[in-house]
């Protein structure tokens, strides 16, 4: 059980409480969340776009050049976890505007550096302002938008995944325009400098809310809670680190895997492009979908068997229809707005909902880092892909195993 702690209204705590209501602004709530779901991948894809020239700029070394592209989900890892710790103290409109700051500032400074340890120090900041939007988004639309839970988080969703399909599409060309890859990386630093923009007015708002707490109201006891002693707890975790293991690693190998069925290298890029293309419809219409179920379990099993179907294909018949494996794949990635959905289900209260998506997302992370790398691993030694999409059989059982136990209706706060 979570101890009870004092928590004095005066403190952040109070404030985004105060600052969570829709009153405040709901509508500027709006747009700067989904200006900050644009930039939540940009920075993360455009560099898988461009690693080729950044190796080649820097001079990594495979092992260098390794380590940035799990950089990533150690950072959403490590750094994820601690934004409850922040948004106990500081209001999340404040916290937003910093770790916007932070993203915008960690992209511009990697591009102006020939330093290898530059680089990924300030890959790292930037990352760090990702990591902390990642866990706020869920608070957020449980604190503004508690009766529209499914289609605010479909529309950042899908933001999020326009972001990743724009970066991942233009940054080749635009730097090929600018002549450097220091422009296909830098350009989005200017994005995340617009989503700053929204939240500077709130954080004022925050602030001034904060002075105008009277200390009359002395203490009030407040639940810790701590998913890392539940069940629901560990379920959403697993399920979130199964399905972002599978769609990394079909982000780092799908296309590879079309290659070597025969394909040409430009429709192995374009059928990998339709997963992510094809799952922005998909990310408006889930969430939406899984407000409604009483039970998430026939959504559980319809995404599972999606991606049954696909791995299957992709094992049996790669040179097939690669256009209905490409469709099931994207059908099954669904399950990662359902998840981000459910986090804001399965809690009661705004302090519930950060603590089970930090725990979710940080745990997950660490298990989807190991994705790619076991992905590549079982390639190489086994030089086919009946190896690799056998891991990713077992991992998507694993992942609905997990999903049955979030499907059924409960809250966080009951359990912990």
């Amino acid at each position: 059980m979570g101890a009870r702690q004092p928590v004095a209204p005066a403190t952040a705590g109070a404030e985004s409480a105060r600052a969570a209501h829709p009153a405040t602004g709901g509508a500027l709530v709006l747009v700067g969340m989904l200006l900050v779901a644009l930039n939540l991948r940009a920075a993360v894809t455009s560099l898988g776009a461009l690693l080729d020239e950044v190796r080649d700029g820097l001079a990594l070394s495979g092992a260098t050049a390794g380590f940035v592209t799990t950089l990533p989900t150690i950072a959403f890892a490590a750094l994820g976890a601690l934004t409850p710790w922040l948004v106990r103290r500081v209001a999340p409109a404040r916290v937003l505007v910093v770790a916007m700051l932070a993203l915008a500032t960690g992209q511009v400074l990697r591009v102006v550096t020939d330093s290898t340890l530059v680089f990924l120090l300030t890959s790292a900041l930037a990352l760090a302002g990702i990591a902390v939007a990642n866990i706020l988004l869920p608070m957020l639309v449980k604190q503004h938008f508690p009766h529209r839970t499914g289609l605010v988080t479909g529309a950042y969703t899908m933001a999020l995944t326009v972001g990743t399909t724009v970066a991942a599409a233009s940054a080749v060309p635009v730097a090929h325009a600018f002549g450097s890859w220091r422009a296909g990386l830098g350009v989005w630093a200017a994005l995340a400098a617009v989503a700053v923009l929204p939240w500077v007015p709130l954080a004022l708002r925050a602030r001034a809310a904060a002075r105008r707490a009277t200390p009359t109201a002395a203490v009030t006891p407040r639940i810790r809670i701590r998913p890392g002693r539940t069940r629901l707890g560990w379920a959403m975790a697993v399920y979130f680190g199964a399905q972002s293991l599978s769609g990394y690693a079909i982000m780092g190998w799908l296309a590879q895997l079309f290659r070597d069925a025969g394909h040409r290298p430009e429709t192995a890029g374009l059928l990998l492009a339709g997963v992510t293309a094809l799952g922005v419809p998909i990310a408006l219409i889930m969430p939406t979908l899984a407000g409604r179920l009483r039970t998430l379990r026939p959504l559980v099993l319809t995404l599972t068997a999606a991606s049954t179907l696909a791995y299957l294909g992709l094992a049996l018949a790669p040179q097939g229809p690669a256009p209905l494996w490409v469709a099931l794949l994207a059908i099954g990635q669904g399950a990662f707005p359902m998840i981000l959905t459910t986090i804001g289900l399965r809690a009661r209260t705004a302090e519930g909902t950060v603590a089970l998506s930090a725990f979710a997302q940080s745990t997950g992370y660490v298990i989807a880092a190991l994705g790619p790398l076991l992905v590549g691993i079982l390639y190489e030694a086994t030089g086919g892909w009946t190896a690799p999409i056998g891991f990713l059989l077992v991992a998507l059982a694993v992942q609905t195993g997990a999903g049955m136990v979030i499907a059924r209706p409960r809250h966080i706060e009951d359990e912990a």
